[in-house]
């Protein structure tokens, strides 16, 4: 009898979410004999786990893990939020949280960093893009998903934890962090000469306006700004509408990214409003392996309309879209229903963008090729669409950090991949590029 409640309940929450998430005029999903059948056996399931596993479990402890581990099985970004983490999340979209300053995801059962975040306790470790968390406390992560990881790792401000690191092919090592408020300052930018040096660390709700600040400081720092580096090196990415906010900025026209669901109705386009803020000034935009999500929205709108020329190596090719879908009162689900498209219809999805200029960071000895990752690395992450699935409507023309030098790059003076871009820009200064005049049509523009 509770078996059949308890299928006739998660039938019902199906069937309300579907109904809910399915947008008006859609085929909704059909339930068939085989759809009770199959929550027949996860009431079976339940029951059996609920009477005779060897330790006392809640119903809510096993109905979250059912739930996690239904989505956690479709690809590395899908997710359960519970209340916390859907709170803590929140906190971290606007630019401030508790912890060690890292942006991570799981891999084979072990965390793995997309990217630390500058100028927090991570990223003044050595931590690494690509770094394997294998223990935290000297205790596994395998058995772990990944919000319970991250709750390990972050805690009461001030109180240190070891972890484990696998890098490459050297034997693990340890290293110890003390938490810290990590605030994130997503945007921070100086002069080089007559040259600026824009670094977005994350794409946080203060982004656009962060960017709006520091391009007017650099305009009041520079007697002509001859040209702009953007520095999106590991660069995790962040909220949509701030990379289309981002990459608006510099374009006068023309789209900035789609957005294609399950149905082919349901593409999303995303336009430039008229007015550069840089009036046209010379642009190299600077990627690397940790550059992803909405890093690659920004830099493959600006590489496909040629506003810039890209610089460094390839990004790392998180190229889907996450909804966040609020569960009252049981905090959230994080949910794939996209994948992203550059304006000339190039998806990013396991493929990332691809430089124009390949500069490698100089450094003694370069990492082996079996530690260089990305998205199609990630075990069950999507496949990238077949060209066939991708066409291009519309097409578009063919084709250091400020303060703190990007996390696992060498001192400012030995950032070969920023001197290469300085370089660059100096000399299309010297052929020709005059410095930007302030641009007239800028204002058009509305920030939200």
């Amino acid at each position: 009898m509770k078996k059949a409640i308890l299928a006739a309940i998660a039938l019902a929450t199906w069937t309300t979410w579907s109904a809910w998430t399915t947008p008006a005029g859609a085929e909704e999903p059909k339930n068939s004999p085989e759809t009770y059948r199959l929550l027949n056996l996860f009431g079976d399931v339940f029951e059996r786990a609920r009477a005779d596993y060897v330790d006392a479990t809640t119903d809510e402890q096993m109905i979250e893990a059912a739930i996690t581990g239904m989505l956690a099985a479709l690809d590395p970004h899908s997710s359960y939020l519970n209340a916390k983490s859907f709170r803590e999340m929140q906190v971290q979209t606007r630019g401030q949280f508790g912890g060690l300053g890292i942006q991570v995801t799981m891999e084979n059962g072990l965390v793995k960093v997309i990217s630390p975040i500058d100028d927090t306790p991570a990223a003044r470790a050595g931590i690494e893009p690509n770094d394997f968390i294998t223990h935290l406390d000297k205790e596994p992560v395998q058995g772990l998903n990944l919000e319970q990881a991250v709750e390990k790792m972050r805690g009461k401000v001030g109180t240190d934890i070891k972890l484990t690191i696998r890098r490459g092919t050297r034997d693990p090592f340890d290293v110890t962090l003390t938490r810290a408020v990590i605030q994130v300052d997503s945007v921070r930018a100086r002069m080089e000469g007559n040259i600026g040096v824009i670094r977005i660390t994350a794409f946080n709700e203060q982004t656009d306006k962060s960017l709006s600040k520091a391009v007017d400081k650099l305009r009041a720092d520079a007697k002509g700004l001859q040209g702009v580096v953007l520095d999106l090196r590991n660069n995790p990415g962040g909220l949509l509408e701030q990379a289309v906010a981002v990459a608006d900025a510099f374009l006068d026209k023309g789209e900035i990214v789609s957005t294609r669901a399950r149905k082919a109705e349901d593409i999303q386009r995303y336009n430039a409003k008229a007015g550069d803020v840089l009036g046209g000034a010379p642009m190299v935009v600077l990627i690397n392996a940790g550059s992803a999500s909405a890093s690659e929205i920004v830099a493959g709108a600006l590489q496909d309309h040629k506003r810039a020329i890209l610089m460094g190596v390839k990004s790392f090719g998180k190229g889907s879209v996450q909804s966040i879908i609020p569960l009252a009162g049981h905090g959230a689900m994080r949910l794939t229903t996209a994948r992203y498209y550059t304006p000339s219809g190039r998806s990013i999805q396991a493929k990332g963008i691809e430089p124009d200029i390949e500069v490698k960071q100089a450094r003694i000895e370069e990492a082996p090729a079996a530690a260089r990752r990305g998205e199609a690395d990630l075990r069950g992450a999507l496949d990238a669409p077949k060209r066939e699935e991708t066409p291009a409507e519309g097409k578009a023309p063919e084709r250091k950090p400020p303060e703190a030098v990007p996390p696992g790059q060498p001192p400012e003076a030995q950032d070969y991949q920023l001197q290469r871009a300085l370089d660059l820009l100096r000399g299309l200064a010297l052929f020709g590029a005059a410095p930007a005049p302030a641009p007239a049509q800028a204002p058009a523009k509305t920030r939200s």
